[in-house]
């Protein structure tokens, strides 16, 4: 794909946060954002980084109507030497195109798709902050903005790349979530777009996780949407049990999320001589884990917790307390060897990381 990146600089940079252990997430953004317009007649063209601002839409564009959006979601880390990198991109970049196919948006040149996140990060890399913890969350999305009316593939589109610096994603920290396992609503079926990460998968969530709020979890643990019986993922995050010493993670079937963590997690444990089983698993075997006592850590995996200990989990009014509600030694051990890598704190030996600057 050959075409250069236009750079228009802020005239007015806003102040850089002087307290990184308030920064919350995603309530910040940097300066600049990257654009880039797609048409079938010229496709990709016009790329150009400029000042973070509203965007101008037009009423009748396609992803008000038919919800043609999808989304990525990625950090870039400070390493103690002060360097920038980022965690595996490419796998966004593909995981970005699988979910545009889906939805038939315009797949995306992945080279450029990455010399993009590479430029903007480097003209943004005093907002990537250095408190242990911190990160910027890089927001890639696209959507359909075809200016008018009727069902069908989208024409026209736009690509745009935001930042934000970040603390942690849960209040909690690495101190174990409450989970409720929601029996009403369903997220995805085979079939559908669970796969993808697509506006709507997580439109379709909120009902359920503002019951469970209200309850006092914190996130909403999803069964599968055609028998109601086997554990998919939480809200935000694929999940894992250490079930009698082997590990057991949902198998990717079609409705659940390829999560990039997900795949890290299982790479690491196998590496540490754990069995790794991606299986169906129902909750009636989850619930007799745990009630039988081999039920001995479980976690979430995602980008923006990284690794995140589930000590309950809420099912038709029966509460299952999981490792007496501590963080497990495997949940622990992931998360200091996964972050480890990303803040370049240990070698790399898989390559994973990608230096920006």
């Amino acid at each position: 794909m050959k075409q250069t990146i236009s750079i228009t600089k802020a005239t007015q940079p806003k102040p850089r946060p002087t307290d990184e252990t308030r920064l919350g997430f995603g309530r910040l953004f940097t300066d600049h954002m990257f654009m880039m317009n797609y048409s079938s007649e010229q496709g990709w063209h016009d790329a150009r980084i400029v000042p973070f601002d509203y965007i101008p839409v037009y009423p009748a564009s396609t992803v008000f109507h038919y919800g043609t959006e999808i989304f990525e979601g990625m950090k870039a880390y400070r390493t103690k030497e002060g360097r920038v990198q980022m965690f595996r991109p490419l796998e966004n970049v593909r995981r970005m195109n699988i979910s545009a196919e889906r939805l038939c948006l315009p797949q995306l040149d992945e080279a450029f798709a990455l010399h993009a996140l590479e430029t903007l990060i480097t003209l943004e890399q005093d907002w990537v902050p250095r408190l242990e913890g911190t990160s910027l969350y890089i927001r890639p999305f696209m959507y359909g903005d075809d200016p008018h009316l009727g069902v069908h593939a989208v024409e026209c589109a736009t690509f745009v790349i935001i930042c934000s610096p970040v603390g942690a994603y849960y209040p909690e920290g690495m101190n174990p979530v409450k989970i409720a396992i929601e029996s009403e609503d369903v997220r995805a079926v085979r079939g559908g777009t669970g796969y993808t990460k697509c506006g709507g998968n997580y439109a379709a969530s909120l009902r359920a996780g503002q019951r469970a709020q209200k309850m006092g979890y914190t996130q909403v643990l999803w069964l599968d949407g055609v028998e109601r019986k086997y554990i998919e993922e939480v809200g935000s995050m694929n999940v894992m049990f250490k079930i009698g010493g082997e590990i057991v993670t949902p198998a990717l079937t079609g409705s659940v999320l390829p999560g990039i963590t997900r795949k890290s997690c299982i790479a690491l444990l196998r590496e540490w001589g754990y069995t790794v089983t991606e299986r169906l698993i129902s909750i009636d075997e989850l619930k007799q884990a745990a009630d039988d006592g081999r039920l001995e850590e479980a976690w979430g995996t995602g980008t923006a917790a990284v690794v995140s200990p589930i000590g309950q989990l809420f099912y038709l009014d029966e509460t299952h307390t999981i490792n007496h509600n501590q963080i497990g030694p495997v949940t622990q051990r992931l998360y200091d060897q996964l972050t480890a890598i990303q803040w370049g704190k240990v070698p790399d030996t898989h390559g994973w990381c990608h230096p920006v600057c």
